[in-house]
């Protein structure tokens, strides 16, 4: 029995003997039982699992008529009362054990404050115990703590069981959680509408309770002979959509009509979201935007109180004070998240629900687009139209990409030797991980939260997301949109601060069980080694110094202007930026000559002007670097054709910037600018494996790039490259359904295109 702690669960149909307990016996089932389950989980596993649904609903109607003390609705007095009582005098396990056992009927019971209060759902709490407020309870050598959660009791061993909810005498049933404010709701006044609305609820008890002459305020629906099987969900008119767990919470019909009403009117949905904003004026709008951390559902000061403030790159600004999260914050973020994974209603959800809430979510984010472009321009420095176009319009696209692939998660049956004489099959599952740490670069705040943030959440993981320090906004605006749409508390947590402090205690937590990032090789390999704690799965994307291959028989024109969008698209702080330039020898002089006519056509200016084209640097260190980086390459013997300056305005503007002549051997031939620098080398005409060898020459592979007519040529060097992806005759190209990633020092693991980095593999072998 589960009482006892049975590790399987079963039933046996017989034939009865002439006055013996048993005749022969015609079936025979069993399921494994987990550590929470109760006899009517194992009930529907057993159905879902080996039987036709209508013959374990017949068993299971007769067990429920007999475990009321019931045929048809003729009420009795329960049997088995007297035999369920707690004994407190054990350890949490046995303690938890005896009120599953009992869950449903009889019901565990014991004496608070001389009334009998029978426990409903009980779990094992692995946690520490919550803060809440003692209840004495009768034969219990310890009180009983009342918390946010449910009413927290104590075993002898000191360990501690989760009870859900509480019923009392009357047959009242209550959330453990609102005992000491059960009493304190006051009755609602009903419109005419909600008075009708009474009646047909009225109507419909009646149809149920037919041996009960009238319906009257104080009639108990299960008192005047209503079952479980009675409960159902039920969707009334007026859009009333009621729970099981409704009916339960509210007997008598007095209570169930307020109930319903203040379902009605909202009252009963989760506390509204406080949310402190800095607002600004800007853009023709008005931006609203939170500064504090995210965790569990709310928006709350970091635990050591810290800020840091934020910076507009376009004029060196002050945008906000934002809140720096402590390793404190780190904490109850993991736990908060793994509540909502393990116990929470985020882990009990089905995964159309889970998709449903991924759309209305990418919903919300189009209709806040200009906003959110708004503080993505003034927070990183992206040109707005990029920032509209791109930043935002393919985070968008990638939470409706995958809230598509929420209800396709599937597994697969595999053929395997049989083990003769019996059968086997085996099938494999694919699952959620877990909790899941996502730490994300500056350069696409808010579109690197979507590619790591959308496969997360579809495959059905809880996730806490460290921000760049440089640019949380738009990250926390997210959070603001999540809430709104409706993800439970937990799943969703941010936490803008240090790198240093915070992405290396989520990459070394141990309730952590995939580490996403995306950011420099040096930080990745810290990672990896932090992530080895607990050995968690980790997926990188790192830098790059992409090549980008442009031949003689080259559409010339189609090549200038995408080579120039492959180094200054979004300023040069693209992670697959083309970091080399090698161009054909016979062209090479007037693709440099093209390309500087082009640069001097763009303007530089306010990003939040429409006809900009090239904004601001993130922020001033990223700026005095490039500046280094340029300074570095004339010292090495570079020819510096074009820019290499910061130009003379507000803000951290640099000029786009044009070498050539550049070696092999120079620093910028091999390490990643990040910025607006297009670094130029010749190659010998026709020197087609000379160019490869020279492309393939660095520890980097995320991207690269080729422009020819010949599709032999471009085929052939397709295959010789060593990069994630190859671009030919265009560059930039993303899509939401392709994979993005990249080989060696650019790291592993892939973003967008399928689930595969945030879900694990589980094989199931049944032997018969």
């Amino acid at each position: 029995t589960l009482i006892q702690g049975d590790k399987k669960a079963g039933f046996t149909i017989f034939w009865a003997d002439d006055g013996l307990d048993t005749g022969p016996i015609l079936l025979q089932r069993e399921c494994d039982v987990g550590q929470n389950d109760t006899a009517m989980v194992c009930l529907a596993v057993l159905n879902t699992s080996f039987l036709r649904g209508k013959e374990v609903e017949s068993i299971g109607n007769i067990d429920k008529m007999h475990a009321f003390g019931k045929r048809g609705c003729d009420t009795q007095p329960n049997p088995r009362l007297h035999c369920s009582c707690i004994s407190w005098d054990q350890p949490a396990e046995a303690l938890h054990n005896w009120i599953r056992g009992h869950d449903k009927v009889p019901g565990a019971w014991t004496k608070i404050n001389g009334q009998v209060v029978t426990f409903y759902g009980s779990s094992l709490l692995d946690a520490s115990v919550p803060a809440g407020q003692e209840l004495t309870i009768q034969g219990s050598s310890r009180p009983g703590l009342v918390t946010k959660n449910g009413l927290v009791i104590f075993g002898n061993d000191g360990k501690t069981v989760l009870v859900r909810n509480l019923q009392f005498e009357d047959g009242k049933m209550i959330p453990a959680s609102k005992y000491f404010s059960a009493d304190e709701t006051t009755a609602l006044e009903l419109t005419e509408e909600e008075k009708n609305i009474a009646e047909d609820i009225r109507a419909i008890w009646k149809g149920i309770l037919s041996n009960v002459a009238v319906i009257e305020d104080s009639t108990d629906f299960f008192k005047s002979g209503a079952s479980s099987m009675h409960v159902v969900r039920r969707e009334m008119r007026s859009g009333l959509q009621l729970q099981n767990e409704d009916v339960y919470m509210a007997t008598k019909f007095a209570d169930f009509i307020q109930m319903a009403v203040r379902k009605l009117r909202g009252e009963d949905k989760a506390e509204e979201l406080v949310i402190d904003y800095v607002s600004k004026n800007i853009n023709n709008m008005t931006v609203n935007m939170p500064y504090q951390c995210f965790i569990n559902g709310k928006f709350i000061d970091a635990d050591e109180g810290k800020t840091y403030d934020t910076i507009n790159p376009a004029d060196g600004s002050v945008i906000a004070s934002v809140s720096s999260a402590s390793l404190a914050d780190v904490d109850k973020a993991v736990a908060a998240a793994k509540e909502a994974f393990e116990n929470g209603e985020w882990g009990r959800m089905n995964a159309r629900e889970r998709g449903r809430l991924m759309y209305r979510l990418a919903d919300l984010m189009e209709e806040h687009q200009e906003e959110l472009a708004t503080i993505e321009s003034i927070d990183s420095g992206a040109v707005y139209t990029l920032a509209l176009k791109t930043h935002i319009g393919m985070s968008v696209q990638t939470f409706r990409y995958f809230a598509g692939w929420c209800d396709k998660i599937q597994g697969a049956t595999i053929p395997i030797n049989q083990a003769r004489p019996n059968h086997n099959l085996t099938f494999t599952k694919k699952e959620p991980i877990g909790v899941c740490a996502i730490i994300i670069p500056w350069n696409y705040p808010l579109m690197m939260l979507a590619w790591k943030s959308a496969a997360c959440l579809a495959a059905g993981n809880t996730l806490v997301l460290k921000p760049a320090q440089v640019t949380p906004l738009t990250s926390l605006k997210f959070a603001e949109l999540s809430a709104k749409a409706g993800f439970p508390k937990g799943v969703i947590n941010i936490l803008p601060g240090s790198g240093g402090l915070v992405g290396q205690h989520l990459s070394e937590h141990p309730d952590v069980r995939k580490v996403g990032f995306t950011g420099s090789t040096p930080i990745g390999k810290q990672i990896m080694k932090s992530a080895a704690a607990n050995l968690k799965k980790v997926s990188l994307e790192l830098g790059g110094k992409s090549p980008l291959i442009i031949f003689s028989d080259c559409e010339l024109d189609r090549a200038v202007k995408m080579g120039m969008g492959a180094v200054y698209f979004n300023k040069g702080e693209n992670c697959i930026a083309a970091g080399r330039l090698f161009v054909e020898e016979s062209i090479h002089d007037e693709f440099v000559r093209k390309v500087v006519e082009e640069i001097k056509k763009m303007k530089i200016g306010d990003p939040l002007d429409r006809s900009t084209d090239h904004g601001p640097q993130n922020h001033k260190a990223h700026l005095e670097k490039l500046l280094q980086y340029c300074e570095t390459g004339v010292k090495e013997g570079a020819t510096l054709v074009y820019g290499g300056r910061q130009v003379h305005r507000p803000g951290f503007f640099m000029e786009p910037t044009v070498f050539t002549d550049v070696e092999d051997h120079m620093h910028i031939a091999q390490e990643e600018s990040f910025g607006p620098v297009m670094v130029i080398s010749k190659f010998k005409n026709g020197d087609v494996d000379g160019v490869l060898r020279r492309a393939n020459a660095t520890e980097y592979g995320l991207a690269s790039g080729v422009f020819t007519k010949d599709i032999n040529k471009a085929l052939y060097i397709s295959e010789k490259l060593e990069a994630g992806t190859v671009f030919i005759n265009t560059y930039n190209k993303t899509d939401v359904a392709a994979p993005f990633g990249g080989f060696k020092l650019s790291g592993f693991g892939k973003d967008l295109g399928k689930l595969s980095p945030f879900i694990s593999c589980l094989r199931v072998l049944i032997n018969e």
